[in-house]
């Protein structure tokens, strides 16, 4: 008899490996409960309604009569319509003429602001996010005016050197500028910010021990600086081809039409899906451009994404 209730008490678990047991299932636990929101509102929001977008792709849907099943029809249409492809030429360039001189001066100021001795210079750096709180609206007003055709500031400042004035607006390669210029000021300070913080977490000592074996100003920054900001680099161009490729209020608000000119020569993508889809009500077909959009910017992204991690960091 005793020894059977010796041997029932060394069988039964210790109280405190069950806590310590039930206390590691909650620790293992608990972080999913925590993301587990931003998921939610991604499903519903986010998922859902890009899943939506690739069903109603495959109909004629009428938003306010039949639902009709066409299979890949609106593809085969979107890619014989010459208006898609001016409308994704427009969005390529308007991307290029904004994001690589954005990222490259971003980069060259953040080195020069990361160096440099400057009174108040908290005020500067703040100051570069003003253009990134400003209403887009008010921008396009001032740069509207900026490069107006008659009374422009850059046209008087091309009559004052003997050039004729340029018709920005009604150009293509004029109306990509414009809005390029646009896009690049307000996301340039936001930018310069994000590789100036970064830059300044780069230890002082490494600097001043490359100075000591005579490595100038460009060796630094080449070796130095630039393999540190590796993933800020990353970050920024992934990001930037996601925005770029999406530009929609800017073209809008410059040209206040669905086409962007009378010969579309400023009209994105989404633009002419606004216009295939609220404007000619035909949501099937918009859909198939929001899909197309979605395959370019997926495309995009992973390839400078794969560019970009070529940069490697010193060893």
């Amino acid at each position: 008899m005793t020894t059977s209730l010796s041997a029932s008490r060394a069988v039964q678990t210790p109280p405190a490996l069950t806590t310590r047991v039930r206390q590691s299932i909650g620790e293992r636990i608990a972080p999913y409960f925590y993301i587990a929101p931003f998921f939610l509102i991604f499903a519903v929001f986010g998922l859902v309604p890009l899943l939506f977008t690739f069903y109603v792709a495959l109909f004629d849907w009428n938003p306010i009569g039949e639902h009709v099943f066409i299979g890949f029809d609106n593809f085969s249409r979107l890619l014989a319509d010459a208006r898609f492809w001016n409308a994704l030429k427009n969005t390529i360039s308007i991307w290029v003429l904004s994001t690589v001189p954005q990222l490259v001066l971003a980069l060259l100021l953040a080195h020069l602001l990361n160096h440099a001795r400057l009174r108040l210079a908290v005020f500067f750096r703040m100051s570069m996010l003003v253009p990134y709180i400003t209403s887009v609206a008010a921008t396009t007003i001032v740069f509207a005016q900026m490069f107006d055709r008659d009374y422009g500031l850059l046209n008087w400042l091309l009559g004052l050197a003997g050039v004729e004035h340029i018709d920005f607006k009604s150009s293509v390669w004029g109306s990509h500028l414009l809005i390029a210029v646009m896009v690049a000021w307000r996301w340039f300070g936001y930018t310069t910010l994000l590789y100036l913080a970064s830059l300044q977490a780069i230890p002082r000592a490494i600097y001043e021990a490359a100075a000591v074996d005579g490595a100038g100003g460009w060796k630094q920054f080449r070796h130095i600086s630039l393999p540190s900001l590796r993933p800020v680099i990353v970050f920024t161009v992934v990001t930037s081809t996601i925005g770029g490729l999406q530009t929609f209020t800017e073209p809008l608000l410059v040209s206040r039409s669905q086409t962007c000119g009378a010969i579309r020569q400023c009209q994105t993508l989404t633009l002419f899906l606004y216009e295939q889809g609220f404007g000619q009500f035909q949501f099937g077909y918009g859909a198939a451009i929001g899909v197309a959009l979605f395959v370019l910017v997926i495309v995009a992204a992973t390839v400078n994404y794969l560019l970009s991690t070529r940069i490697r960091p010193e060893r």
